[in-house]
């Protein structure tokens, strides 16, 4: 069935960046490229139907608390990415801290993290680091958002990551947020203006990490838990870090029990 075209429908866009998407990528997300190819067709197909288009961006620095520089082994060698550091393993002396004056605040927000339950702390290879060609959006996805701005509309641009001190997955705020630092904290402008689409279509990198965790939070701070009913994960445009699959998996399967819809990038343009 047809729907009325004052719809309003909002895409948001998770992480769709270079150092995720190409092969060549520092943290290549396996078919992140040809999910991007297949949201670039949707946005130049949907051109004149789409209200709003958000794109997250992951922005870190070289020197970040995921990143093997911020940690060191009693030998002095940072650890390897991928490897997995508990606030155990900085009390037994298994890693420290680089730099000796972070160890405290590290420990203290390894120990939050921990409680909070919902990863553990990875260390990932440097990626998106800002200023770098990895931090860009890939660029035939770049061709089709800058296309439809050409409406007189503005993408609305969402970057997350840049405080050293906490891994920022989600885009709604950071897995331990900073007192001190607001960009760490609920991101309420993109809730509200979420809130006031009539569907709001899903996609980006990773489904196991970025996507998971920023509909998540999405979904927990709507005025009205009702809402989660506009969320459509559109499943060929996003893809699940490599070795993380059930990650992703756990996150649709709660996703779906509160009320989000899945659909593929066809199957939407069908339907609307």
């Amino acid at each position: 069935m047809s729907r009325s075209t004052s719809r309003k429908i909002h895409l948001l866009v998770i992480d769709p960046q270079n150092d995720f998407c190409d092969p060549n990528g520092s943290l290549y997300v396996p078919g992140a490229e040809k999910d991007m190819s297949r949201l670039a067709k949707l946005i130049d197909t949907m051109r004149h139907r789409l209200s709003d288009i958000h794109v997250t961006l992951d922005s870190h620095r070289k020197v970040d608390i995921s990143h093997p520089i911020w940690f060191k082994d009693s030998a002095g060698k940072h650890p390897d990415p991928f490897t997995v550091i508990s606030a155990d393993d900085l009390q037994s002396g298994r890693y420290t801290t680089t730099r000796p004056s972070g160890f405290a605040r590290t420990k203290l927000y390894l120990e939050e993290l921990e409680a909070a339950g919902r990863y553990p702390h990875v260390i990932w290879p440097y990626h998106c680091l800002i200023g770098d060609g990895g931090h860009n959006v890939w660029p035939n996805l770049a061709t089709s958002i800058h296309a439809w701005e050409e409406r007189f509309a503005t993408a609305d641009f969402v970057t997350k990551g840049s405080n050293p001190w906490t891994e920022h997955f989600s885009a709604v705020q950071a897995e331990v947020p900073d007192p001190s630092d607001p960009t760490t904290q609920i991101n309420t402008h993109l809730i509200e203006t979420l809130e006031s689409a009539d569907e709001i279509w899903l996609a980006g990198e990773a489904l196991s990490h970025c996507l998971a965790n920023t509909v998540r939070d999405i979904a927990n701070k709507f005025a009205d838990p009702s809402y989660i009913r506009k969320l459509v994960l559109l499943t060929d445009a996003s893809s699940n870090v490599a070795g993380f699959e059930h990650y992703g998996e756990d996150f649709v399967r709660e996703l779906l029990g509160k009320g989000m819809r899945t659909a593929t990038t066809k199957e939407v343009v069908a339907a609307a």
